[in-house]
């Protein structure tokens, strides 16, 4: 009998997570029945010892009982890069702590497991500012820590949407006008008075009817549907934590050339789940940490999208064969 995959999972307190709406959970539960056996970090679980990167890693088993979702065993320090496979799932905020964690995942991978998605990418790819690798999938952006670029930038397009580089789920963005009042007041704000880089994009009005879709990509190949994130009458944001309400819908001819354009280039970088944010036809973020939207497609289109994640892993696995378990650790 072939040996069992192990597939460990760094994330935030899985007793507190949303259970009708965690993508992470899903994932979970697919590589629990494709047969990974499971192992439960959470970040103050890792550390490096001598360059070796090490866990308190907990036996995990998950179920599909939103009143008790899962199980843990008693902990034990393992080495990291003896599981197969790490699924990167910590929310974020995107901060220090995050990319000091990414550096014990590295040095994991480079003992020997896959992590998902690859380290270096997660440092590399900043979430809004990736998009300049793909201009021709994107409307006007700018990237500034200048006010009067920015001013120039919106008296050129007339509507403009502002937000931070650092932000998620729909906080601190902007939608102005040229003739907003406020419009000082933001650019301030955003930047700090010209002491922090900050993004505007051109306003795309398609935003209001066919919302902020997110199309979820899996080793370079599209999820065949979207989720669609409309927002609420009074407000400009397609966020499902803002209040938009999630509608799912097929690709369309768009999204597939979008994700032919980014998906393979991700791939090949190690980012094997990726969400792209799409309104109107153009790439507005690419989200390479912990994207969701799983548990709705799942939902409304009777799909598992963590499986088709888990067949990925596995192909990835099986294209790069270990050594047994023992001599690894040995």
């Amino acid at each position: 009998m072939s040996e069992r995959f192990r597939l460990g999972v760094v994330m935030d307190p899985i007793g507190a997570i949303k259970f009708a709406k965690d993508s992470t959970l899903a994932m979970l539960l697919a590589a629990q029945d494709r047969g990974f056996e499971l192992a439960y970090l959470e970040q103050h679980d890792l550390l490096l010892r001598d360059g070796v990167a090490f866990g308190r890693v907990r036996p995990l088993t998950v179920r599909a009982d939103p009143k008790n979702w899962f199980s843990l065993g008693e902990p034990r320090m393992e080495r990291l890069g003896d599981l197969d496979c790490i699924l990167m799932r910590k929310d974020p905020p995107f901060d220090m702590e995050y990319i000091y964690t990414t550096y014990i995942l590295e040095r994991a991978q480079e003992q020997g497991a896959l992590v998902v998605n690859r380290p270096q990418g997660l440092r590399d790819m900043n979430e809004k500012v990736y998009t300049a690798w793909f201009p021709q999938c994107c409307a006007p952006t700018l990237i500034t820590r200048d006010m009067s670029e920015m001013e120039a930038f919106l008296k050129e397009h007339g509507r403009i949407v502002c937000k931070p580089l650092d932000g998620m789920g729909g906080r601190s963005i902007f939608v102005l006008e040229q003739n907003d009042k406020n419009v000082n007041v933001v650019f301030e704000t955003l930047t700090q008075y010209g002491q922090r880089f900050a993004i505007a994009q051109r306003y795309i009005p398609d935003i209001v009817t066919t919302g902020d879709s997110r199309v979820l990509v899996i080793d370079g190949e599209p999820v065949p549907y979207a989720l669609a994130r409309i927002p609420s009458p009074n407000d400009n944001r397609g966020n499902l934590a803002a209040g938009a309400r999630g509608v799912g819908r097929p690709l369309n001819e768009r999204d597939r050339w979008l994700v032919g354009q980014i998906g393979p280039a991700l791939a090949a970088k190690g980012m094997l789940f990726v969400g792209l944010d799409v309104i109107g036809g153009y790439v507005t973020e690419i989200n390479v940490t912990s994207p969701t939207g799983i548990r709705e497609l799942d939902k409304q289109f009777g799909i598992s999208i963590g499986d088709l994640l888990m067949q990925a892993i596995e192909r990835r696995l099986q294209a790069s064969p270990r050594p047994p378990r023992a001599a690894r650790s040995a």
